[in-house]
């Protein structure tokens, strides 16, 4: 299928156009009929899915057919409600580039920084509102933002919200909204919390799911490497000799360990910043802005700060610690391999992270290939299996062998 078979208006498949996109993904072929009808929506579908654009385009084009005049004041019709000011920065990126032929204004609003220019930008009109809660109802209550004429209310990314804690803040707004609105609603994964808020917000809505949880991508090459604990950072540096790993977004369980992964690899001479919630916005994005461009080849992160980052061309993701939610090792491997190119996602296992191991096979139902012979493995870690001899598997990386089920599957290296 293709784009112009969606029924979309001319100003938006000329934008589709500039951005070089002309098949709709899955998520984007089923989302926009049911939006165009202006219909409630729930969908499930996790990062790297091409859900902005599931709804950022049927919005835009509902909404360009009521546009104000140019010199009309402007009211906010359209609220966008995401948990992350990355997520939220991005989103509205989005809007900007899909809107860039029609008549509307759009801006993102997030705490971390002067609220100045934001009321300034409010002052004078905007159509669309792209923000994250607790700035947003800051400005509520401080007047400089009304709800009364929102006809469109997106909540994305609803099982992070819950997690990050911002229920009681969603509902606080959800409250101020107009009875009379079409309300979308999007979460990777549907926990009980989110149900329950889902019943709230949406009227007899249609449901969509796309790529379920416990899914990983096809084009994703997982491997993992067994390690102690104390040579993981040694492990890391060996990997990234290889420069083919043009870029990787690495994995860190806490903001301590993140800053001290990037300072080693700089220390090794490989460019790498950290992202975490400590970090303040305006260095947040200035991290992210080097890692988009290629200035910086290794971003380190905690799963928060990663989460809604979207970067074009991602080759690689390492997981330096395995998360303790399975879910959550879905949600990182996804970052890479999208919209149907190949990426790579290698975790690094000491013997504490074993049993999260276990619950991550389990959630995807398959082994996750491993390397052995490497210089820092741990034989007394692996499993019994029999290994994959030469004539059923490439050789892998690293004078390692690669043991698992019997896939035959390239190593990393190989396979660009």
């Amino acid at each position: 299928m293709l784009f112009s078979e969606l029924q979309l208006i001319e100003p938006l498949l000329s934008a589709l156009n500039d951005e070089g996109y002309t098949q709709p993904t899955p998520i984007q072929e089923q989302a926009i009929p049911i939006i165009l009808q202006r219909k409630d929506l729930l969908g499930c579908a996790q990062t790297g899915t091409g859900k902005t654009a599931a709804f950022a385009l049927p919005l835009l084009q509902l909404m360009a057919e009521n546009a104000p005049a140019e010199n009309d004041r402007r009211k906010i019709r359209a609220l966008i409600l995401t948990p992350t000011r990355e997520l939220a920065i991005q989103i509205e990126e989005s809007f900007k580039a899909y809107g860039r032929h029609l008549p509307l204004r759009h801006m993102v609003m997030f705490g971390g920084v002067n609220q100045h220019q934001q009321v300034n930008n409010l002052r004078r009109g905007v159509d669309i509102l792209v923000a994250t809660p607790g700035r947003l109802l800051d400005l509520m209550q401080q007047r400089h933002v009304s709800l009364d004429d929102i006809r469109y209310f997106v909540l994305d990314e609803a099982d992070r919200m819950l997690d990050m804690g911002f229920v009681h803040d969603v509902k606080r707004i959800i409250a101020r909204l107009p009875q009379r609105r079409q309300t979308l609603f999007f979460s990777a994964t549907m926990p009980p919390e989110a149900q329950q808020l889902a019943n709230i917000l949406l009227d007899n809505p249609l449901k969509i799911e796309v790529t379920p949880v416990s899914s990983t991508a096809d084009t994703i090459q997982q491997s993992l490497y067994y390690v102690d604990k104390n040579n993981k950072r040694q492990l890391l540096v060996h990997l990234l000799q290889d420069e083919q790993i043009r870029t990787a977004l690495v994995f860190a369980r806490t903001k301590h360990g993140a800053d001290r992964i990037a300072r080693d690899l700089s220390k090794a001479g490989i460019s790498a910043e950290a992202i975490h919630g400590n970090k303040s916005q305006n260095a947040r994005q200035a991290a992210l802005t080097n890692f988009k461009s290629r200035r910086t080849r290794i971003l380190v992160a905690t799963d928060i700060a990663a989460r809604g980052i979207d970067i074009d061309e991602l080759t690689h993701v390492i997981n330096f610690d395995l998360p303790n939610i399975p879910e959550t090792y879905v949600h990182r491997i996804g970052r890479t391999g999208r919209a149907g190119a190949d990426g790579t996602a290698i975790s690094f296992c000491d013997y504490e992270e074993k049993i999260f191991l276990k619950d991550i096979e389990r959630l995807i139902k398959k082994n996750v290939p491993v390397i052995a012979g490497h210089p820092y493995d741990v034989p007394l870690m692996h499993s019994v299996v029999k290994p994959v001899t030469a004539t059923a598997a490439a050789q892998p990386a690293f004078g390692g062998r690669r043991t698992s089920g019997g896939r035959g599957r390239r190593s990393f290296t190989q396979r660009m």
